[in-house]
């Protein structure tokens, strides 16, 4: 039986919802999920997390802003030093001070940057620019 990957699911979901020009979209809730919405929003690519009871485990309705070009989950979840960010930089970002890696810290979810200032490394989890 496949499992469903909510990271990439959100990330995929993110990118097809702004090419379509929508003004919001919900995805399944779960706490890895509002987290990396968190940061999202942190960074100002997405507007308000709002979190809904459906007697299903829940749902998150995301406000979108139009700035998101292009959002992509990392596939495998790459390990990541704290000075070996600029290599994956290069291989997902189009410019140097564009966009954000979102990673997975042992102090929780934050942009590649935040990390960098922090000294953590991580795992990848997706790009967004």
């Amino acid at each position: 039986m496949a499992t469903f990957d909510w990271v990439s699911g959100l990330f995929t979901k993110l990118y097809n919802n702004e090419m379509a020009r929508n003004k919001e979209c919900v995805h399944k809730y779960s706490k890895l999920v509002v987290e990396i919405l968190k940061t999202l929003q942190r960074h100002g690519y997405v507007g308000a997390i709002e979190y809904v009871e459906d007697g299903r485990g829940g749902k998150v309705i995301i406000q979108l802003l139009g700035r998101i070009n292009k959002a992509g989950p990392i596939r495998p979840r790459f390990s990541v030093s704290e000075d070996g960010y600029e290599e994956f930089e290069k291989r997902y970002l189009p410019s140097r001070d564009i966009g954000i890696l979102v990673v997975t810290t042992n102090r929780g979810v934050m942009s590649h940057r935040e990390a960098i200032k922090q000294g953590l490394g991580g795992k990848l989890l997706g790009y967004v620019y």
